[in-house]
């Protein structure tokens, strides 16, 4: 057994590192409109926040409902040609953004060069035009990129089954999942100087580009275990050790009976699931979205500032950080407490909930210091993710593994649901409350200031809601059989 161990490859662990890089490409190619669209974006195509608000709502909506299917397609597509594909239209969503500026001048006869679009006056007839197309060129690359971003996970998800045993896969996947926060950690600090010593176009196409660059050695460095010329058998079999076992268990497996999709609205455990995801999701794609907009709103500090970078890069750290204990606190319930998986989920979740309240004082204590708001929203943010991490794993604690896919899917288009609707909402109310100024007010607060502390009194209340109503719905650990 050493000596095997000693001649065995690990070809495995370089598949599990392209992986992360996708993972991190991913989060990056979303990021560049945040991280331009205030400084840079807006200014050009004269947008309100009630422009960006539909963009990024619409956004979400497209990518949820391209979760439903991605996992199927690539299932009938295989890894490789589903990754590459995958990867090839959301970067090449993400470089036609370049493109929209151009693209303008080309559908309005009145202007005839970038130059003519960038010296229209603000609030006049042509303005309107300008910002009215480009949001429509936009969304049609925000939707591109969501289409094939939608296919990251389910081909990563797919990989590490393909290439890890199963004592190994959790492992694995905690590897490439950490691409998402590298890709937060290095967005604020790549992006924004990009776009200031290039132009915001050169930013979308160098993010954008790496994704090509990906494919060129997914192309020759993957291929299935078994066929892999860079594999050995010792490998091959080390990552087949479940080969016995699964055969062992296919019989009952297959016995296994699903649960109609119709017929799974029909459970309290559906429903507890659905309003988890509707009521959070939607948080953390606002912090994702607007949280650079704020900054340079409440403190001005654009995000190509090294005041807007730290602080952006500060508020991911701590998700980074703190969101590492999402997993380990339910499984201390489960192990040290001997609470059953559902209730020590439930436990953790409640504990989790409690964080975001902090974002009700990042208004407030944003007067004294800009770095308050970065660390609470941060500590907001963090709390999402463990919420998140745990939210997923209720389907499988109630539903038999016949229609957990079907039940995720469900929750994936509600949460999808839920951020359009707090995107539109934010833009609007943003765009509404600039406009009036004095007239608005709210807890102290006139105007936008206003308006961002409504959405984070919202942010703050929605996990314990959410918890609320969830154990109203499910009291008690309550499995669905089919």
């Amino acid at each position: 057994m050493s000596t095997q161990k000693k001649l065995m490859t690990n070809w495995r662990w370089w598949i599990c590192s392209l992986l992360f890089i996708a993972t991190t490409v991913n989060y990056l190619d979303r990021q560049v409109l945040s991280l331009t669209y205030k400084e840079f974006i807006a200014p050009e195509f004269h947008w309100t926040d009630a422009h960006y608000g539909t963009i990024t709502s619409l956004f979400s909506i497209f990518y949820a409902v391209a979760c439903l299917f991605a996992g199927k397609f690539v299932d009938w597509m295989g890894t490789k040609k589903g990754y590459l594909i995958a990867i090839g239209v959301w970067s090449t969503g993400a470089v036609m953004h370049a493109a929209c500026g151009i693209a303008s001048t080309w559908l309005i006869d009145e202007i005839d060069s970038l130059e003519a679009l960038r010296a229209i006056e603000a609030g006049s007839e042509l303005a309107l035009a300008v910002s009215t197309v480009s949001v429509y060129l936009f969304l049609l690359c925000r939707g591109i990129l969501a289409l094939g971003e939608s296919g990251n996970f389910p081909a990563a998800i797919k990989t590490t089954a393909e290439y890890f045993p199963k004592k190994d896969r959790a492992f694995a996947t905690s590897i490439f999942n950490a691409g998402a926060s590298v890709g937060a950690l290095a967005a604020p600090l790549l992006i924004p100087p990009l776009a200031k010593h290039y132009g915001w176009e050169m930013a979308f196409i160098i993010i954008g580009a790496l994704g090509y660059l990906w494919m060129f050695f997914w192309q020759f460095m993957y291929d299935k275990p078994e066929k892999s010329k860079h594999v050995n058998e010792a490998e091959l079999a080390y990552i087949h050790q479940d080969d016995a076992a699964e055969v062992k268990e296919a019989a009952p497996a297959e016995e296994e009976k699903s649960i109609p999709f119709m017929q799974c609205f029909k459970y309290k455990q559906t429903w507890s699931f659905i309003v988890g995801k509707f009521l959070t999701d939607g948080v953390w794609w606002f912090f994702l979205f607007w949280a650079p907009a704020y900054f340079q709103d409440q403190f001005n500090a654009p995000a190509s500032s090294p005041l807007g970078q730290g602080l952006i890069f500060t508020l991911y750290a701590i998700v980074t950080v703190i969101s590492l204990f999402g997993g380990y606190l339910p499984k201390l319930f489960v192990e040290k407490k001997g609470m059953d998986p559902y209730g020590g989920r439930m436990l953790a979740m409640l504990i989790f909930a409690f964080f975001p309240l902090v974002a009700l004082a990042a208004q407030p204590l944003g007067a004294y210091s800009p770095w308050w708001p970065a660390i609470l929203i941060g500590i907001a943010g963090a709390g999402h993710q463990a919420w998140s991490a745990n939210i997923f794993s209720t389907v499988g604690d109630m539903f038999p593994k016949s229609t957990i896919a079907s039940i995720t899917g469900i929750g994936a288009m509600a949460g999808g649901i839920g951020s359009m609707i707090i995107q539109k909402v934010a833009g609007n109310l943003f765009t509404y409350a600039e406009g009036q100024g004095a007239a608005f007010h709210f807890m102290g607060f006139e105007g936008k200031p206003a308006g961002y502390f409504i959405m984070f009194c919202f942010c703050g209340l929605a996990y314990l809601t959410g918890w609320i109503i969830m154990k109203a719905l499910v009291p008690k650990y309550k499995p669905v059989e089919a």
